[in-house]
């Protein structure tokens, strides 16, 4: 089953607003039901009416402040006030204090963004069951039978990631017929619905070696094992109930090819260049990126703007956005002084540092011909350009001052100060930076403008990576700190030369707590699940990290349901604490 379908999801809703817009008859009709028959008239209809969802679905990581939500709140990712740049009235420091209200944009936002894609998700499934007979349609009742199941395991994504962020949520299965909304379902309900949900999808999805090169952006069997195994791996806190043991299993049969064949990347930028959509790639499911359409992660919701001003075009050569905006950056692991701050949590980059080997530490930058090396911008950022016919070598400016930026794994106000230099100005918080503050993450490149593979990496939401992790997670959990050291190491081997002393004893005897989270924070960073692993680990509302103290209590774990959405179902009742 070699069909291309890969074609058809990133023109899809070019096509269907193309199509809306071209009508200017206004004399119709209206019916208050549409029968799918009579719109779905070819294979290219239900391909586009199955394909719908899933643009929204790869617009839904960033958008509505989703990304800024999930990363600002945790002890790695920070939106500073940078001289008045992105104070934007504290927003973004009640993310990270975790100061939040129902008043908040993103807490209806979120909402928002997965009930949109929920409605439509369950619109074309809906779509796809009033077909009844597929060959009319030049569809065979297989290909069917996976778009009705990649749509319930999209929708089960959706719901997965609702759950996660307000746990009291409510089940919509039914978008034609119903004209009011339902209450709350009770967490393990919810629960149990999204497990069924993926468990009778399961069979009829295709195993990736069906869909050949074109099975970047479907669902497979591996895709709806894969979050089976984030639904058990947070079960405890989802449902107070212990699933380690189903979601090790399930982990096993997923690295054990029986949901199709997959292998680790052997180096570690792979998952997150271009061309993760090969066959053999770790991508268990990604969304398909291009530069002439869709490329969400790299617009300013997202990775764009976890730089800092013209390091994309003066100092990466990409000028196809112009400058980027500081809005994202590491959180401190030292003071103003350069001292290592004392608290657990927390100091991302030092904890890179702790294994000085890591290539990932290197400075980004671009090797040419689609290569690079390094996962973060620090310190000078050089760049040459031409004076009167000379070729001259300058260094990134901000916008506050001429000053060449020095960016500092520290937080405060640098200005000109030069490196090493001690500053007399002694505060640190997340109203007080410069924009020499903070280290800046590159996790997907930024190759220059002449490229032509330039921010056209698919977008990876499960990694096989994951599955060795989920699956070490609960070895450990169960006192096997061996054969957890094992599936750590066999990701992290990439990440070093050769022999290199900072892999994991055998024995595991290295693992503890806080390793295991830290270890965590090392390979996932900046893929928004920092949250989540914390409040599973114990520590997102007791821990310390920077200038963010314990919360009083654990009611926000789970956010608030925006007074918007509030507002518009009276059946709805608020979390608690808020």
């Amino acid at each position: 089953m070699k069909n291309t379908y890969k074609k058809y999801i990133l023109p899809a809703v070019l096509t269907i607003s193309l199509t809306m817009g071209a009508c200017t008859n206004l004399d119709e009709k209206v019916y208050d039901k549409v029968d799918a028959g009579s719109f779905l008239t070819r294979r290219d209809d239900v391909i586009r009416d199955f394909l719908r969802p899933f643009e929204h679905a790869y617009w839904s990581i960033q958008g509505n402040d989703l990304y800024a939500a999930g990363e600002d709140a945790t002890d790695e990712i920070g939106t500073y006030n940078r001289q008045g740049d992105w104070q934007d009235g504290n927003y973004y420091q009640r993310m990270h204090y975790h100061t939040w209200t129902t008043q908040d944009n993103f807490t209806s936002g979120a909402w928002t963004a997965f009930y949109q894609g929920i409605t439509l998700a369950t619109n074309s499934l809906q779509d796809m069951e009033g077909i009844t007979d597929p060959r009319k349609l030049n569809v065979t009742p297989e290909e069917l039978a996976d778009f009705k199941a990649e749509l319930r395991t999209l929708r089960a994504w959706f719901y997965l990631r609702a759950f996660d962020y307000y746990r009291n949520i409510e089940i919509v299965t039914d978008v034609k017929n119903s004209t009011k909304g339902n209450p709350q379902s009770t967490p393990d309900e919810t629960f149990k619905y999204i497990e069924s949900e993926l468990q009778a999808a399961i069979p009829d999805l295709f195993q990736r070696e069906a869909l050949g090169n074109n099975s970047i952006g479907r669902w497979t069997q591996a895709g709806a094992a894969s979050l089976l195994a984030r639904l058990y791996l947070n079960a405890k806190v989802y449902i107070k109930q212990d699933k380690f043991s189903e979601c090790a299993t399930i982990c096993q049969d997923i690295i054990n090819g029986k949901y199709g064949k997959y292998q680790l990347d052997t180096r570690w930028d792979a998952p997150f260049d271009y061309t993760n959509n090969l066959p053999n790639s770790e991508v268990i499911y990604g969304f398909p990126c291009t530069l002439g359409r869709t490329h969400w992660q790299y617009d300013g919701g997202m990775f764009f703007w976890g730089m800092t001003y013209d390091a994309a075009p003066l100092y990466c050569g990409f000028t196809d956005f112009g400058q980027s905006n500081p809005k994202y950056a590491l959180q401190p692991g030292r003071d103003v002084d350069s001292v290592e701050y004392t608290f657990a949590l927390g100091k991302p980059f030092v904890k890179f540092q702790h294994y000085p080997d890591d290539y990932r530490l290197k400075l980004y930058k671009n090797l040419g011909n689609s290569t690079r090396e390094g996962m973060f911008l620090y310190g000078y950022l050089p760049y040459k350009h031409n004076v009167n016919g000379v070729t001259v070598t300058d260094t990134v400016r901000g916008n506050k001052g001429p000053y060449p930026l020095f960016i500092r794994d520290q937080v405060g106000m640098f200005l000109d100060a030069k490196p090493g230099t001690r500053i007399a100005d002694k505060e640190s918080d997340m109203n007080h930076a410069d924009h020499n503050s903070g280290v800046f993450l590159v996790k997907y490149p930024v190759y220059p403008t002449p490229d032509p593979n330039r921010i056209t990496s698919a977008y990876a939401e499960v990694r096989l990576s994951e599955i060795y992790y989920t699956l070490a997670e609960c070895k450990y959990r169960a006192g096997d700190k061996a054969g957890a050291a094992v599936l750590l190491n066999a990701v992290r081997q990439r990440n070093y030369p050769a022999g290199s002393p900072s892999l994991y004893k055998a024995d595991g005897s290295q693992l503890t707590d806080q390793e295991m989270l830290d270890e965590w924070g090392r390979e996932f960073i900046g893929e928004n699940r920092r949250r989540t692993d914390l409040i599973r680990w114990g520590v997102f509302n007791t821990g310390t990290w920077w200038d963010k103290k314990p919360d009083a209590d654990d009611h926000t774990a789970i956010f608030p349901i925006g007074i918007t959405i509030m507002g518009a179902n009276p059946q709805f009742v608020q979390n608690p604490g808020y």
